[in-house]
């Protein structure tokens, strides 16, 4: 039986299937189950495998000082497989590190997870799901504005160098604010008008973590962030909560290096797993781009730009900074945390690099690690 079809036609409906399938990458495997191994030859590349190893793992003193760079984990993916894996002070690959702020870009991956399955939109207030603050100022605020650390709530980021009366994440995790972290959050109110000033908050990802769990548990359940992403994509996570209920989306996600790298490896991948669409189009897109907000209005002494908070190797002429990572691809992108915890992508070395650490007077440069682990695997 012919097609009655016209060719013009069928070749257009040709393409887009074709444009359709080819929305999410294909991989022989998906890590899901467990990453495969490709394990590197220790001899083929031992110097430079040396000197990544001197950098990473050798301590200065004894370990209870706690002096220089003190990796406890480090992961390399490349091409879907770990190609190097090694483990310090105790730990193994079984053991779940705390992430501090590589939270923040989890809770930013979640977030895309509710636009992606419509529970939410960035123009929204966050009053819209937090709706026990409705008609307070607060409401002013959209959903944008945390994700992309242009609340204009007040907060104090310092750390331990400080008191919690001066700390207002300190006061938060370990003062007053422990009980109700949302009502810590915002009882000292706006500062600047939401979205005129940037300025770095956990207080900003914990809030949107708030927003993006009360947005899914209506139609998801509370355990929506398992459901919708981490048992996608097999990662055993704790996100730790307030007594209200209210995760600690700056800071409290644990898992293994392996599992850290999954979450990179679905951004590596444009947001999809296994040939299911987890982000929206172009979520990755925006998330590892400079917001408007940090181009417009952050420190001076800010020099790696920031997305939907995530952190860039990107140069911003307007502001006369260049990339902050000279020796990495300029399509590096990576969460931070507190202490030497990372995961960085770099689409361009289909390369996943995750490191776990405590460095407590000093601090991992992503720029000489990027550059050790490259000159390891060319």
């Amino acid at each position: 039986m012919r097609s009655s079809v016209k060719p013009a036609l069928l070749c257009s409906l040709l393409a887009s299937a074709v444009a359709l399938a080819g929305t999410c990458p294909t991989r022989p495997s998906w890590p899901t189950k467990g990453w495969p191994e490709n394990k590197l030859d220790p001899t083929a590349k031992a110097d430079a495998l040396k000197a990544l190893e001197d950098y990473a793992f050798t301590l200065q003193g004894k370990d209870s000082e706690r002096l220089g760079l003190r990796t406890d984990g480090l992961v390399i993916v490349k091409s879907g497989a770990i190609v190097y894996e090694r483990y310090g002070r105790g730990f193994g690959p079984n053991n779940r590190h705390i992430s501090w702020s590589v939270a923040k870009s989890i809770t930013s991956a979640l977030a895309g997870v509710a636009v992606m399955k419509g529970a939410l939109s960035l123009d929204d207030s966050i009053c819209t799901y937090l709706t026990e603050y409705q008609g307070q100022d607060i409401c002013k605020v959209k959903v944008k504005h945390p994700l992309t650390f242009t609340s204009g709530i007040r907060w104090q980021e310092a750390y331990e160098n400080e008191s919690y009366q001066v700390s207002s994440i300190i006061s938060m995790l370990f003062g007053v604010g422990h009980r109700d972290y949302l009502a810590h959050i915002f009882g000292p109110g706006l500062a600047h008008e939401p979205g005129s000033q940037w300025m770095y908050s956990s207080g900003d990802a914990t809030v949107e973590a708030a927003v993006v769990k009360r947005a899914l548990e209506k139609d998801y359940g509370k355990d929506a962030f398992w459901t919708l992403l981490f048992d996608k994509l097999g990662v055993d996570a704790t996100f730790e909560e307030d007594l209200k209920g209210t995760p600690g989306g700056g800071m409290l996600v644990y898992a293994t290096p392996r599992d850290f790298a999954k979450l990179g490896y679905l951004f590596l991948n444009d947001g999809c797993w296994a040939g299911e669409r987890l982000e929206p189009e172009g979520w990755v897109k925006a998330s590892t781009t400079p917001s408007d907000g940090f181009v417009a209005s952050a420190p001076d002494s800010e020099d790696t730009p920031s997305g939907y908070s995530w952190w860039l190797n990107a140069a911003i002429p307007s502001r006369n900074k260049p990339k902050p990572w000279p020796d990495a691809p300029d399509d590096t992108y990576l969460a931070d945390g507190h202490w030497g915890q990372t995961i960085i992508v770099i689409p361009s070395e289909d390369l996943v690099i995750v490191r776990t650490g405590d460095d407590r007077n000093g601090k991992m440069s992503f720029n000489t690690l990027v550059k050790l682990t490259l000159e390891v695997l060319r």
